[in-house]
């Protein structure tokens, strides 16, 4: 490819920006606002390299035919994989541990981790179980962790469970990295009784959510701000119809309940907000 086409991979017409934000709210539901021209770009410059594009006009071009459904992955791929670390959102671990596994005893929990990314927030819950069965034998249930994300490559990467460099570290202590992995030759590798709770599965918001079950304890953090304020009504009010009564959403520590859903009843314990479905 010539220098002036790798040039031309960094600019994005108010225009193409425009066919570019409708096919990603088409393919995944999520909106990007005005002006995000310099994120698409940051994102999705490699994928152009790589597949030999000159420009955004030409990726559009591709994307329009429909017949590369995996440079159409990729794309999606690129703009909803975000970053996360360990222990995200410290009060809502201590929650689990101080309010909703005593709470649940013996019974077994069904929890939804959904847009999980590259896995740590599952892991950090089942983390979290693993400790509390340490301190409290026989004081807790089985607990069933499904994982979801509409990222197939994120997701193969989760359950691998093999960390490195920031991922390996950021929201972890040495003494809480020796606790839950094994060394590998790539970094560090989630350990084998954290692992096992934990079923990962592709999965998009947008769509029916009945396949999944129900649940005791939804996370849905950090990914409902992508979504336009209807879609995101129209997800917490599905996910009150999967979640058991008197279960428990949690969403990010900057998310607030949609107006007009009066389905949950906002609880504030240990630093932390949660939503209660009401019983």
């Amino acid at each position: 490819m010539s220098h002036s086409a790798a040039k031309k991979q960094l600019t994005c017409s108010v225009e193409d920006y425009q066919v570019f934000k409708k096919f990603l709210s088409d393919a995944s539901g999520i909106e990007l606002g005005d002006g995000k021209e310099y994120l698409v770009i940051s994102r999705l410059s490699r994928l152009l390299r790589q597949y030999e594009l000159a420009d955004m006009k030409a990726l559009l071009s591709e994307l329009s035919f429909g017949r590369n459904l995996r440079l159409r992955a990729n794309v999606v791929d690129a703009m909803t994989t975000n970053e996360t670390f360990w222990f995200r959102d410290a009060p809502h671990f201590r929650l689990l541990t101080s309010k909703i596994f005593p709470e649940a005893g013996n019974q077994r929990l069904r929890v939804w981790s959904a847009a999980c990314s590259s896995g740590q927030e599952p892991y950090s819950i089942s983390m979290q179980a693993y400790d509390y069965r340490l301190r409290n034998p026989g004081k807790l249930g089985d607990i069933e962790i499904v994982s979801t994300d509409i990222s197939a490559s994120i997701l193969s990467e989760a359950r691998k469970g093999v960390y490195s460099g920031l991922s390996a570290s950021r929201g972890l202590n040495d003494e809480q990295r020796r606790r839950y992995f094994s060394t590998h030759a790539e970094g560090y590798e989630v350990k084998q009784e954290i692992k096992e709770r934990i079923r990962f599965q592709e999965f998009n918001l947008t769509r029916d959510f009945t396949s999944l079950g129900r649940f005791d304890i939804i996370f849905c953090r950090n990914v409902l701000i992508y979504f336009p304020t209807a879609v995101k009504h129209d997800i917490i009010q599905r996910m009150s119809k999967i979640l058991r009564p008197g279960g428990y959403l949690f969403l990010g520590s900057t998310e607030s309940m949609p107006a007009k859903l009066n389905a949950f009843e906002m609880l504030t314990e240990q630093s932390g907000i949660i939503y209660q479905l009401k019983k």
